[in-house]
């Protein structure tokens, strides 16, 4: 069985022979441990990809996104960086005043997709591949307006806020039509919504102003009988069953800021969950036997003859033997 049927096996929970991978990196871990990653990805190499996205036209950036000193991205967005091989912060407004909203300029490069490239990208590889959308309306905002202004925004809600968030919209919505055109087989889109233990925000703001985003590009994918997949960190319980009711397919989330028990009580077998081991305390400090532990857990709560990924994420401060442990428990079912 090829590793792109294991992952349809798992996101149809018809019973995979095994539970497929996938491996995050951050160039942090690449720069720091590229022995110890080379061995890992030799033992364990990804059932998932994502398509690399065969630009026509340079999308217009400005320095290295993960590199020390600013970088510039296709928005104008820019970002502050002091630790290579990971991602900098936004630490001032594009948009300052409201009144100067509609000079954010929209990176139609990103729709310059060679989509015969991306076809050919497909069909070379027998492994599931996820487009290489970058659809974040949430996050995009806060790029925009710094987080502090936004949550402002989003009390004061102000006009130019929703107009603005139209034309984001819309441009994602031709980002997923162009990609669900190729042979990829899923969609991605993603938000950071969780703090430590709550939503951002409070759930009926979620389900009034972006539900009815994500269920637009959830709607797209499906149309094309395309998998969907989402990401968001922190806690987002309270929206998890939105999640299910739109019909997201597999879900990235950090599971232990929630309750495991209760997520496979509740949402086991309705959706597949997309990793992830926690990279806060066990993938930096644990031990084998609290790895082990936690995959032990994670499968005995969410599998249901399917509906799990193991996938974890190798970023700042993970130890490379404990990525290995994760890979190595996950084997042993």
């Amino acid at each position: 069985m090829t590793p792109r049927q294991i992952v349809l096996r798992t996101l149809e929970f018809q019973s995979p022979p095994r539970i497929p991978r996938q491996l995050w990196l951050l160039p942090w871990a690449v720069n720091r441990y590229p022995k110890e990653l080379a061995e890992i990805q030799a033992r364990f190499p990804d059932d998932i990809v994502t398509s690399p996205p065969f630009y026509k036209e340079p999308l217009p950036t400005f320095g290295q996104e993960y590199s020390p000193g600013i970088f510039i991205d296709e928005w104008g967005c820019v970002f502050e960086n002091r630790q290579a091989g990971v991602m900098g912060e936004v630490k001032e407004a594009l948009v300052k005043d409201w009144k100067d909203w509609q000079k954010v300029r929209v990176p139609r490069e990103r729709l310059s997709v060679d989509k015969a490239a991306v076809d050919a990208f497909c069909q070379g590889t027998d492994r599931f591949v996820l487009a290489n959308t970058r659809v974040r309306p949430f996050e995009l905002l806060q790029f925009i307006r710094t987080p502090e202004n936004l949550f402002l925004d989003l009390a004061e809600r102000p006009a130019e806020l929703f107009q603005l968030l139209e034309r984001i919209h819309a441009f994602y919505v031709e980002e997923m039509d162009l990609w669900a055109e190729t042979e990829v087989d899923a969609l991605v889109f993603c938000d950071d919504w969780g703090s430590q233990s709550s939503l951002m925000i409070s759930p009926w703001l979620w389900r009034e102003i972006f539900k009815p985003l994500y269920e637009e590009y959830v709607n797209i994918g499906h149309r094309y009988g395309k998998y969907v997949f989402m990401h968001s960190d922190g806690y987002i319980a309270d929206i998890l069953p939105d999640l299910v009711e739109i019909g997201v397919d597999a879900l990235n989330c950090q599971l232990f800021c929630m309750d495991i028990e209760e997520l496979g009580r509740r949402y086991g077998g309705k959706l597949t969950f997309w990793g992830e081991i926690d990279r806060q305390y066990l993938l930096p400090f644990g031990t084998p036997a609290e790895i082990e532990a936690a995959v032990k857990k994670v499968r005995h709560c969410l599998y249901r003859q399917g509906g799990v990924i193991a996938q974890c994420e190798f970023g700042v401060g993970a130890k490379p033997e404990n990525i290995r442990a994760v890979f190595e428990a996950w084997e042993s079912f």
